[in-house]
């Protein structure tokens, strides 16, 4: 009798395909949720962002992860130079500028 009920139960404990897609279903639905809602998104906005640094000149004017007003007086590979007033000049990453503002956007601060 012992061996019967330990028969029947391994026959019972494999899944079928069916069950399997069942199983995983909910996991794949969650993954491409994230994708849809969470990963792309971020990844347009990196490519945006490593644009607009690519496209950064002299003489625009800029906002900082600071929170730094300024047009560029000066440009490098790595730095920025911003001149947050008349005459005075700060050294900032270019990884840290975070947004270009219009032309003429300071003068109306």
């Amino acid at each position: 009798m012992i061996s019967l009920a330990h028969a029947q139960s391994a026959a019972a404990a494999t899944p079928g395909s069916a069950e399997l897609i069942q199983q995983f279903l909910p996991l794949v639905v969650i993954f491409i949720l994230f994708w849809f809602m969470l990963i792309r998104p971020q990844m347009k906005r990196a490519k945006e962002q490593k644009q607009m640094l690519a496209e950064l000149a002299k003489g625009d004017e800029v906002v900082t992860a600071s929170g730094q007003v300024g047009k560029i007086a000066k440009m490098g590979d790595q730095y920025v130079s911003l001149e947050i007033a008349d005459g005075v000049i700060t050294h900032v990453q270019k990884s840290s500028v975070q947004t270009l503002l219009p032309k003429g956007t300071i003068k109306s601060l």
